[in-house]
C-alpha cells in the first residue's frame, strides 16, 4: 500500500513539474534565443549532476559514455531544441498536447523493438488517451497555430519517442545521477554549438525574467522531472510510463490558462475524460489470477 502511494505522489510530482515546463518556457522565449537558454541549462544541470556523482564515487571505472550521448541527443538536445522552436510561434497548451501523443508512438515502437505486448487492455487504453488528445488538438487547430511550429513540436515528440525506446533498450546499470548528468551535459554542448552559430548573445536579457526562468528550468524541471521521468520508467514498462504523458493535456492546459492567459475551449475540458481513463487503463496491473483457477489449471 505504502509503495502504490509512493508511486501515486512520484507520478503527480512529475506531471506538474514537467507541465510547468511549457508555461516556463513562454517566460524564457521572451528574453532569450532557444538554443543559447537551453545550453545554459543543460550544462549548468549536468555539471551539478555530475560532480555530485563524483562526490559518491559513482564516477570511478568505464561508463557507457556513447550511449549515454545518444540518450541525451534524442531526450534532450533534439526534444527540446526542436520544440522550443517550435514554441516559438504555438501556443504551450498545443505543444502540451502534442507531445502527450508520447505513449500511443512509444507503445508501437516498444512492441517490436523491446518485446512489451499490446493486449487488448492496453490497446482500448491507448486509443481512448488519443481519441481524447486528438479532439482537443483538432479544435485547437480550427482556432489557427502555425503549420511550421506544429510540425517543429512534432518531429520533436518523435525525438523523445526514440529516446524512451532507447533508455529500456540500453538497460543501463549506472546510476540516474550520472545517466541523467551525463545526457544533460551532451545536450547542452551540442545546443550550445548550434546557438553560437544561429543566435546572437546581443538578444539575451539578463533580467529578473531570465534569471528566474533559468533557475526553474534548471532545478525544477532538469534535475527533478526528468531525474523523476528515468526513475518512473526504470521501474515500469516503457508503455505504462509513458502514458503519463496523457496527463500533460488537461494540466498544462489549465496552467496555460491560469498564468499566460491562454484560452480553455470547451473541448479541451471534454477530452481530459477519454484520456484519464486510458490511463487508468494503461497503467493498472492486471489482477493476479484466484486460486481457484490456479487450482483447476494444476488439474
Amino acid at each position: 500500500m505504502k509503495d502504490n502511494r509512493l508511486y501515486l505522489v512520484l507520478v503527480a510530482v512529475f506531471v506538474l513539474t514537467w507541465s510547468s515546463a511549457f508555461v516556463a518556457t513562454k517566460f524564457a522565449l521572451m528574453v532569450c534565443p532557444p538554443n543559447l537558454f537551453l545550453s545554459f541549462r543543460f550544462i549548468t544541470a549536468g555539471v551539478i549532476l555530475l560532480a555530485v556523482a563524483a562526490l559518491k564515487g559513482q564516477l570511478g571505472g568505464p561508463l557507457p559514455w556513447a550511449r549515454i550521448a545518444v540518450l541525451g541527443l534524442l531526450n534532450q538536445a533534439a526534444y527540446y531544441g526542436l520544440a522550443w522552436a517550435g514554441m516559438e510561434t504555438t501556443s504551450s497548451g498545443l505543444a502540451t498536447l502534442i507531445t502527450s501523443l508520447n505513449p500511443v508512438l512509444v507503445s508501437v515502437a516498444a512492441w517490436p523493438v523491446l518485446g512489451e505486448p499490446l493486449n487488448p487492455r492496453k490497446t482500448l487504453g491507448l486509443a481512448l488517451g488519443l481519441a481524447g488528445a486528438a479532439l482537443v488538438v483538432r479544435d485547437r487547430i480550427a482556432f489557427g497555430e502555425d503549420a511550421h511550429g506544429v510540425l517543429l513540436i512534432c518531429v520533436a515528440l518523435l525525438c523523445m519517442v526514440a529516446g524512451t525506446v532507447a533508455f529500456k533498450k540500453f538497460d543501463l546499470k549506472e546510476s540516474l545521477i550520472v545517466v541523467v548528468g551525463g545526457q544533460q551535459l551532451c545536450a547542452g554542448a551540442t545546443l550550445l554549438a548550434v546557438g553560437l552559430g544561429t543566435e546572437r548573445f546581443a538578444d539575451i536579457s539578463l533580467n529578473s525574467t531570465f534569471w528566474l526562468s533559468l533557475v526553474w528550468h534548471i532545478g525544477v524541471v532538469s534535475i527533478g522531472a526528468f531525474s523523476l521521468w528515468f526513475y518512473l520508467l526504470s521501474k515500469g514498462s516503457a508503455t505504462s510510463a509513458s502514458s503519463l504523458h496523457f496527463l500533460m493535456p488537461p494540466v498544462g492546459l489549465v496552467m496555460s490558462w491560469l498564468i499566460l492567459h491562454e484560452p480553455l475551449h470547451t473541448a479541451d475540458l471534454a477530452g481530459t475524460i477519454p484520456i484519464g481513463i486510458g490511463i487508468w487503463l494503461v497503467t493498472r496491473r492486471a489482477a493476479p489470477p484466484r486460486p481457484e483457477a490456479i487450482a483447476q489449471t494444476a488439474k
